[in-house]
């Protein structure tokens, strides 16, 4: 395999690991469920699509076919992820969960 090519497929599971990490520890520092569903769920997309892009890279050069597993893996993920967000926060706004002070807007208290 081509250097170049291989140092694309690096560079791309380094940005999708460091994205993960970022939302790791995100979901450990972030002192309320609003802010822990944000971080997460957009940095942990990102972390998934970087990998995601690294092997179909990976198995595009290799095979020099396109192959649509990933393709697929990354549509269901960038579909499903914001939904499951949504409703998250949906169910949290109706169970009136606690907020942190730093929280902005107190959709419940208008």
């Amino acid at each position: 395999m081509n250097f170049w090519i291989e140092a694309l497929i690096a560079l791309f599971l380094l940005l999708g690991s460091l994205f993960a990490l970022i939302g790791a520890i995100g979901l450990y520092r972030l002192p309320d469920f609003f802010m822990r569903l944000h971080g997460p769920t957009k940095a942990t997309t990102l972390g998934v699509g970087g990998m995601v892009i690294a092997s179909l890279i990976y198995f595009g050069a290799g095979d020099g076919t396109l192959s649509l597993h990933e393709l697929l893996i990354a549509l269901f993920l960038f579909i499903t992820a914001p939904v499951s967000a949504h409703m998250l926060a949906k169910a949290a706004l109706q169970q009136k969960l606690r907020l942190s002070e730093r929280t902005r807007g107190r959709p419940w208290e208008q």
